[in-house]
């Protein structure tokens, strides 16, 4: 899967998961405060990234991520050893 293919199917599924502005979901902003995670979010997080992307990433995995930028180098990792 290719990185605008990635980033195509993250903007849908966690727009309409979280209720927020597609537009919103740009590489440079804090993906915690655009989607208003809370620790509850995250296991919801975690199911929609496996459902729509086929990986299901750690808790050490979201320690790393600041940015959308930052998940979406890690899905690429992730889906290059699926």
């Amino acid at each position: 899967m290719e990185r605008l293919e990635i980033i195509a199917i993250t903007k849908r599924f966690l727009s309409e998961e979280f209720e927020v502005d597609e537009a919103l979901i740009v590489p440079e902003n804090n993906l915690h405060s655009t989607l208003d995670l809370d620790s509850l979010d995250y296991v919801d997080l975690v199911v929609v990234i496996e459902e729509n992307l086929g990986f299901k990433p750690t808790s050490d995995d979201f320690k790393a991520i600041t940015t959308f930028n930052e998940f979406y180098d890690l899905a690429e990792q992730k889906l290059a050893l699926v």
